[in-house]
């Protein structure tokens, strides 16, 4: 295999801001086509692809390695399926399923069928988480005893995508934004013990939630995740409080503008935070107090898409497993669980404190 011969399901938002330009940049792949069921708005940045108008087309193409599923949550399990069953790699956009079962199923279903998949947590490469994980992993806080964050928006109007603000399952900002954070928090921490959740309705005439904290209960920490429409002045979006210190940073990835604005993301300087947003470091080593900013590391989705390509071609681990999918899951059902019955809800696999 030359190149990894790809199809984007969809050419909205997240098809021509956070795939096709990190897949069509990378020599590992081939951009053969999209599925476009009425338009062609992808030839005007990909003039050399295919134009699929149905999914059916998509999987009857013998010549196609891995598709996207970037469409609706909701027909994420069903188009993933699909996918493995015509003997295509997936990546699937976050969240994974609408359900914990449904993404054991697929889990399962690429393993019976020899094939990869991955879910989409890209925010694992943004600049400002990459340099929480380098922070914490070289122990400038000592021991975490406590954790927040954030991923906070100011946005009063209902969004014009239906299947977000549509009651039903997939739709809502647990499961749009929520995991995002739950998977950030899975990444430093392990999975918790237990979960706590409160999930509202903040903005005249939603019909999902929109607002939610989830409190982690993990046996020598909480971590707390927190989401709302409505905030205007934003917190810091990592609070993070160690045992010889603290560090506070905003989330300040500039990739999503950039993108949106159709730069290319293959500049010397992509992905290179402003250095007012550097965040702040307050701690002790060797009986020294250290109270400074700290610079960001640079974002990169780009390092999604190249261990993608190592797993498909040379049978590395996907950067984020099915299993990986399935414990951001295990933690959403939970957090619906505990709102519903406002009780804490024990995980059944927790790890040991991490």
């Amino acid at each position: 295999m030359s190149a990894i011969r790809t199809v984007i399901l969809s050419f909205g938002m997240s098809g021509r801001v956070f795939h096709a330009p990190f897949i069509s940049l990378n020599p590992g792949f081939k951009l053969v086509g999209i599925w476009e069921r009425t338009t062609n708005a992808s030839l005007a940045f990909y003039p050399h692809i295919h134009i699929y108008r149905s999914l059916e087309e998509v999987l009857n193409d013998q010549n196609i390695d891995l598709v996207i599923v970037n469409t609706p949550t909701n027909t994420h399990y069903e188009f993933a399926k699909k996918a493995l069953e015509a003997g295509k790699h997936v990546v699937v956009e976050k969240a994974f399923t609408t359900t914990l079962s449904e993404a054991i199923e697929l889990t399962e279903l690429a393993k019976a069928k020899n094939k990869k998949i991955s879910v989409f947590q890209n925010r694992r490469w943004d600049s400002d988480f990459k340099t929480v994980q380098k922070i914490i992993s070289e122990g400038w806080l000592g021991n975490v005893v406590e954790a927040e964050i954030h991923f906070d928006r100011f946005k009063e109007s209902l969004s014009p995508k239906v299947h977000k603000e549509k009651a039903g399952p997939g739709a809502g900002t647990l499961n749009d934004l929520g995991p995002h954070l739950i998977d950030q928090a899975i990444c430093l921490f392990g999975m918790p013990n237990a979960v706590f959740a409160d999930l509202r309705i903040m903005r005249a005439h939603s019909e999902v939630d929109d607002y939610f904290e989830l409190l982690l209960y993990y046996n020598d920490k909480p971590v707390r995740l927190k989401s709302g429409y409505l905030v205007r002045e934003a917190v810091p979006s990592y609070i993070i409080h160690g045992n010889k210190g603290s560090f506070l940073k905003s989330r300040a990835d500039v990739q999503e503008v950039a993108l949106l604005a159709n730069q290319l993301p293959n500049s010397v300087d992509w992905g290179k935070e402003p250095e007012e947003e550097q965040g702040l470091l307050h701690t002790e080593k060797d009986g020294v107090v250290i109270r400074k900013k700290i610079p960001s590391l640079k974002g990169n989705y780009g390092e999604y898409y190249e261990a993608v390509r190592r797993a498909i071609m040379e049978n590395t681990p996907m950067p984020v497993s099915g299993e990986d999918g399935i414990n951001v899951m295990k933690i959403i059902n939970a957090a619906f669980e505990s709102n519903h019955s406002k009780k804490v809800i024990l995980l059944n696999n927790p790890s040991p404190h991490k």
